[in-house]
């Protein structure tokens, strides 16, 4: 159902007969240039999402192309809608959003963020979204944070971010709020603290997400999906190193479908679908966190587990056992439970 809204923003909803949510962000490198993009293979890699955000949409035609093969694709109808065009000089994009239509509902608010201060390049759009199946709503918001000439120039952007998030929290209070993008900088960068410090963290935390011009090999950390782990407890998160998925090459996926591998987030106990025919293992990455093996920022991706309790869990290395997080202070049998509830844990 070709349908072409311009305005923005994404967010959860549940997966067509699973009935759980499966959130995605993918950068597609240029959707919408003449460069040779294979839609197809887009279309069977987003179709494991019920919604997707894209970065780095050209032309908002080319949404409305990968909608129809999505339909193609899965058999059902999808919805997409695009912002006008950003940036600064001559280079702009769009951002774009896709969802399957029995399983995610546009309700209100689509809007790009007032940026007072002129910050950000491409300022991020935010709207808010139910999931038909449980009747949540949710408000997500996608963005594209500047690459520049080095670490230096995406700072600024970065720390805006965290009262762009306080803005999120004013604007659809007692609404879960889910960030994405191309962040153009990994999760562990001290300059996080600030949205840290709002209780936000970061999905992914070990696995890279670009791919990079050696063969089979994974570069930077820069895609991600931010939320507060005490409104949200995903079941579910990872990277799709889709290559695999597509039957295409590394180099060859890196130049007819993207760049960048996308990340998801499945909420309501869901989970992404099983990869029929594929190595599963070698497509999927990073969705469980090992208490003996995780760094002290993917620690944090548990629920109560701040950067004290994650230092106090490396300190207590080997973990033979979840039931033995009671010796941290603070972790009693309640948070416990929240903890090895949340499916984030590696099973042992």
């Amino acid at each position: 159902m070709p349908r072409l809204v311009m305005a923005a923003v994404l967010v959860v909803l549940s997966l067509s007969a699973r009935a759980d949510a499966v959130v995605g962000s993918w950068n597609i490198e240029h959707l919408g240039w003449n460069n040779g993009k294979r839609v197809d293979l887009v279309a069977r890699v987003a179709d494991r999402f019920d919604l997707l955000a894209v970065q780095e949409l050209m032309d908002p035609a080319a949404l409305g192309q990968l909608e129809q093969a999505l339909e193609a694709a899965s058999g059902e109808p999808w919805s997409a809608m695009a912002s006008h065009a950003l940036g600064r000089g001559r280079y702009r994009e769009h951002y774009g959003f896709l969802w399957r239509e029995a399983e995610v509902e546009y309700l209100d608010g689509a809007v790009v963020f007032l940026d007072h201060g002129d910050v950000f390049a491409r300022e991020p759009y935010s709207a808010r979204f139910r999931d038909r199946e449980s009747g949540e709503a949710f408000v997500a918001a996608s963005v594209h944070v500047v690459y520049g000439d080095g670490t230096d120039d995406r700072l600024p952007e970065i720390a805006a971010l965290a009262d762009y998030w306080r803005w999120l929290a004013e604007a659809h209070p007692d609404t879960p709020r889910l960030l994405m993008g191309d962040f153009n900088l990994p999760p562990d960068h001290p300059a996080w603290a600030p949205l840290r410090a709002l209780g936000a963290v970061p999905a992914i935390t070990d696995q890279a997400t670009t791919l990079s011009e050696a063969d089979g090999r994974y570069a930077s950390r820069y895609d991600n999906i931010w939320y507060r782990p005490d409104r949200l407890s995903p079941a579910d998160l990872g990277v799709v190193r889709y290559p695999a998925l597509v039957g295409l090459g590394h180099h060859r996926a890196r130049k007819r479908v993207s760049d960048h591998a996308p990340v998801y987030l499945a909420l309501h106990g869901g989970r992404l679908a099983s990869l029929a025919g594929q190595d599963d293992a070698a497509v999927m990455a990073g969705h469980c966190i090992d208490l003996n093996a995780s760094s002290p920022a993917a620690l944090q991706g548990l629920p109560h587990v701040g950067p004290a309790r994650a230092a106090a869990i490396v300190a207590g290395r080997p973990w033979h056992d979840a039931t033995e997080l009671t010796r941290i202070r603070g972790i009693a049998e309640a948070r416990l439970d929240e903890i090895r509830g949340s499916g984030r844990l590696c099973d042992r």
